[in-house]
């Protein structure tokens, strides 16, 4: 691809502009709008104010909560863990449901506080004890292994404290709380970061289809939507629809659709691999002949042997439009998905560079931009809007691919001023092709004007 682009980087330094004429239609107001946009100061979407917390700093606040609700509620810190947890620890929403509820009882029963009313004992509850051969009320399951309140307790504590003396059960147990309190919190997020093992808290929360990113002690950018890496312009639920359908096998069925069919008697699955229409089915216990284009009967055909005589048949044209569409339905999402996986490629290699550090965080941060842009296209509904975005897209990813490209030649022998002087202009370039773009996505999703195919 580098061959496309000339090595000098030519554009008007005061302007910031880089837009080919032929782009933009002449009667297009809005996209001459967009452009002026570029000589304005742009902006980041900005992080949310949040906070860095650690383990202990996440078992220190869950226990406060819990003390704080046990002191008001005035019943266990377990049994507040277990309704705070109910309530995504949201405590004054719990102290309302609380207090508005008139049988307290039947409001712990439901969230499972207290045991709900059980069946009452059989008639014969005093009997010899399994365990110690006492004769005592029994009580127990329903499984019916029925033994006394003493053996009950003896078992139940030595089994408590058979698992609390080992210090891996106890670091295990541990960690499950505090996981259960950031998932269920929804004002905090574990850092996606490798190995981080923080924690993100905001003090407001974040609707899903508006996300917003925070930025982890580590250095982690990320969207507090949805915990994955910022992924501007896209949106949570795009997203997630994007990388379930990468990872999926609904390609691999849009492929057999589109170059296979099934046999129309016994419906195994056929490719075929030659020139002749007549096809014979594989199949030992069908031995079908048929037409490939038609799939119908093949002694009709007499000698056709490569033009189907019946081709605008209705039947044969339904087949023929079904696979059409599933070969425009793949090679739609192909285009999409290798641009996709090219700047994810691409960013996991300049992640390793580490000449000219600024330049290479620009360029990786394009690079991010431009991998999320074709997620959002691949679900964006064709319209004069689509246009414009699509000419951002395309400037960003002209003005990438040469800044990569700069950053990959020889530098040996440049003055180190020139040098100096070049690179900021090319990602002060870049990175302002970067801001256009996202600011037109901004401004769209403000004004509603995007309309999605999902």
């Amino acid at each position: 691809m580098a061959e496309e682009y000339d090595d000098d980087f030519q554009y008007n330094t005061d302007s910031g502009s880089e837009l080919d004429d032929e782009a933009i239609s002449e009667d297009d107001g809005i996209a001459m709008e967009q452009e002026d946009t570029s000589r304005e100061v742009l902006k980041e979407t900005p992080n949310l104010d949040a906070k860095v917390m650690t383990i202990e700093d996440l078992g220190r606040e869950m226990n406060e909560i819990i003390d704080e609700v046990s002191a008001i509620l005035r019943i266990g810190r377990g049994h507040c863990r277990i309704l705070l947890h109910k309530f995504n620890w949201n405590k004054e929403s719990l102290l309302e449901r609380y207090y508005e509820n008139p049988d307290t009882d039947a409001f712990l029963r439901k969230a499972q506080v207290l045991p709900r009313k059980a069946a009452p004992p059989p008639a014969s509850s005093v009997g010899e004890c399994d365990i110690c051969c006492n004769t005592a009320p029994l009580g127990g399951l329903d499984c019916h292994h029925w033994a006394c309140s003493c053996c009950w307790q003896m078992y139940l504590n030595t089994k408590v404290m058979e698992y609390i003396q080992s210090e891996a059960v106890r670091s295990a147990y541990q960690r499950l709380k505090i996981n259960s309190f950031v998932e269920g919190n929804r004002l905090l997020k574990w850092c996606p970061g490798l190995d981080c093992g923080k924690a993100l808290k905001v003090e407001v929360l974040v609707g899903y289809s508006e996300p917003r990113p925070v930025v982890c002690s580590c250095g982690m950018r990320f969207c507090f939507g949805c915990a994955h890496e910022w992924h501007e312009p896209v949106n949570c639920r795009l997203l997630k629809l994007w990388l379930k359908k990468c990872s999926d096998d609904s390609e691999t069925s849009n492929w057999i659709n589109a170059n296979t069919k099934e046999c129309p008697k016994c419906q195994v699955t056929i490719e075929k691999d030659g020139g002749c229409n007549h096809m014979v089915c594989k199949n030992t216990a069908c031995r079908m002949e048929f037409c490939w284009i038609c799939l119908g009967p093949w002694e009709p055909h007499g000698s056709s042997w490569y033009n189907c005589n019946r081709y605008d048949d209705s039947r044969a044209k339904q087949a023929r439009d079904a696979q059409e569409l599933s070969r425009a339905n793949l090679q739609r999402y192909l285009h999409y998905y290798n641009r996709f996986m090219n700047h994810q490629q691409s960013l996991k290699l300049e992640n390793k560079v580490q000449f000219l550090r600024k330049a290479v965080d620009v360029l990786s941060e394009c690079r991010r931009t431009l991998m999320y842009t074709y997620a959002f296209a691949y679900y964006l509904k064709r319209d004069n809007h689509a246009e414009i975005f699509e000419g951002n897209q395309r400037d960003l990813e002209m003005a990438t691919e040469q800044l990569s490209q700069f950053l990959e030649r020889d530098l040996e022998n440049e003055n180190l001023v020139t040098l100096k002087q070049k690179v900021q202009d090319n990602y002060r370039y870049v990175d302002q092709r970067r801001l256009v773009l996202l600011k037109h996505c901004q401004e769209g999703t403000e004004r509603d004007i995007w309309q999605y195919t999902a």
